[in-house]
């Protein structure tokens, strides 16, 4: 199959398990467990998305100023400081660690 194929493959599997979603039964949705589910699988990503974001290049390793970065938001973040600071202090962060 060309690699067009393979594209409107995946497509069309994306399209069917997408509306796949609206035939579930509401109440099966609201039941506890699905919301758990929900909740659980959510921080699992953007847990994973930030780990290989931040450990990550390519196909190796890296331990570079993105490290110090996710450090230095983390510790703003438990000092509760607002979003755009916690940002900020990343960004700085990661700007004082490529000067040196």
């Amino acid at each position: 199959m060309s690699p067009w194929g393979w594209i409107l493959l995946a497509s069309a599997a994306a399209y069917a398990t997408k509306f796949a979603g609206f035939l579930v039964p509401p109440r099966w949705l609201d039941a506890p467990r699905a919301r758990a589910a929900a909740i659980a699988l959510t921080i699992g990503l953007l847990a994973s998305l930030t780990a290989v974001n931040t450990f990550a290049s390519g196909q190796a390793l890296a331990f570079d100023a993105r490290i110090a970065a996710l450090l230095a938001a983390g510790v703003a973040l438990a000092l509760r400081a607002p979003f755009l600071l916690v940002v900020v202090t990343g960004a700085v962060a990661a700007a004082v660690v490529r000067l040196f």
